[in-house]
């Protein structure tokens, strides 16, 4: 069994910061379970071009508004408490936070923990 709590995470180098988001990444590669799970932050006003392209990544937002929006096609969604979308096709995406968001994300195939975004929103493969 596995067991942590987000206090144990804050301020290691298991918790990454950018100029839009916080990503209190939680569980990891080092954790071998093939995902990794994170508690994230958008911040408010904050707009990102992200393309997982080596990555399927779901999230559960469970605080704040935004959009979501779909770049092959232009579709938008609205975020809020309740609302899941998945990048199951590596999608290139948009995310704008009209407040402070927080998502819980799951990453496959998991992420190692340092990874940043690279110049077109992606992370590389550990």
């Amino acid at each position: 069994m596995i067991v942590k709590t987000l206090d144990e995470t804050l301020n290691t180098p298991d918790h990454v910061t950018g100029d839009a988001f916080e990503s209190r990444r939680i569980l990891l590669a080092r954790d071998g379970l093939g995902y990794s799970f994170h508690d994230t932050l958008v911040k408010a006003g904050s707009t990102q071009n992200l393309e997982y392209k080596n990555h399927i990544e779901a999230n559960y937002c469970i605080e704040g508004t935004g959009e979501v929006e779909e770049v092959a096609t232009g579709r938008t969604w609205p975020l809020r408490p309740g609302t899941m979308y998945v990048l199951d096709r590596n999608d290139a995406h948009i995310v704008r936070a009209e407040t402070d968001l927080r998502l819980v994300c799951i990453f496959t195939p998991a992420l190692s923990g340092g990874e940043t975004h690279d110049a077109d929103g992606s992370y590389e493969t550990a």
